[in-house]
């Protein structure tokens, strides 16, 4: 099977399992790598304690046996590099498309395969689904069964009212103490200001910060040929308008409103990693990985 097709965001979403979607993701872009990009994370040896029963039987430390005669187990401290915290915007404007997949699907399954991959190298992940509140939060775990609680609350994603993002972060960066990997996915559609701000109480606690910065392609180009009705999807409000007398104005406006997050981003040592949903998700996966990989482990 050619799992490399499953990069695709346009075939990825035609499937209807969450946990398949992740995994094919995932092995689709191990294929194009020259070699896996899991690496065996070590696990310390913490401290012993009396056997009891129903403990597995090699947890047992024989050679304390051999001097004691008593069973004592092994008790390990797994050493997880990177505790991470995927952070996934749930608005209703995450839920508007030009193509076969909204934003909100396209997070949703971003999310998931990174989730996936986290996993799989034993890191430690978190969730958070936010919208104008914090509609889900699932503190981070490393074990691979907390991928089923991961992709099972991902699964259940509905936009909901209009973002509200900035007073989300300050929250979430207030709750988090201990170090760790922040990842926002989100459309960003709300004062960049104010989101700056959020992203930097981040920063400020010691955090490393992604940011991907998911848009339709419409959204940057305004593409449309005819007299359209353009209706905000978090407030209702509507508009008539030719697209061709402003499509230009339109345009350079989304361009100042993507290059102020790149600029303030870069200035604050933040990665910034702008996705079309008509793009490969190969492409998220790599600019992880290169950050995972600058963070050490």
């Amino acid at each position: 099977m050619d799992k490399a097709k499953y990069l695709t965001p346009s075939i990825i979403s035609k499937l209807d399992n969450l946990s398949l979607k992740a995994r094919l993701v995932v092995e689709g872009f191990i294929v194009g790598q020259h070699k896996s990009p899991y690496h065996g994370f070590s696990v310390e040896f913490s401290q012993h304690r009396a056997y009891d029963q129903g403990d597995e039987i090699r947890h047992i430390d024989w050679k304390l046996f051999g001097k004691t005669d008593r069973y004592y187990i092994k008790q390990y401290e797994e050493e997880t590099n990177l505790r991470s915290y995927l952070l996934i915007d749930q608005s209703k404007s995450m839920n508007f498309t030009s193509t076969d997949i909204t934003k909100l699907e396209y997070a949703q399954i971003l999310g998931a395969a990174l989730a996936y991959l986290m996993l799989k190298q034993q890191d430690a992940v978190g969730l958070s689904l936010f919208d104008s509140e914090i509609r889900a939060y699932i503190p981070p775990r490393s074990k691979s069964s907390h991928l089923n609680i991961l992709l099972n609350q991902m699964s259940k994603i509905n936009p909901g009212p209009e973002t509200d993002i900035a007073p989300i972060l300050h929250r979430t960066a207030e709750t988090i103490n201990k170090r760790g990997l922040i990842i926002l996915i989100s459309d960003l559609f709300d004062d960049p200001d104010e989101i700056i701000s959020g992203i930097k109480h981040f920063r400020h606690k010691g955090h490393e910060v992604v940011i991907f910065h998911i848009l339709d392609p419409q959204e940057l180009t305004l593409d449309f040929s005819e007299r359209t009705l353009f209706r905000d999807m978090e407030t209702g409000e509507e508009i008539i308008t030719e697209p061709i007398h402003i499509k230009k104005d339109y345009q350079r406006n989304m361009e100042s409103f993507c290059d102020y997050y790149s600029d303030q981003c870069r200035k604050n040592r933040i990665d910034y990693i702008k996705l079309l949903t008509n793009q490969p998700l190969d492409l998220a996966l790599t600019e992880y990985l290169i950050k995972r990989r600058r963070i050490g482990g």
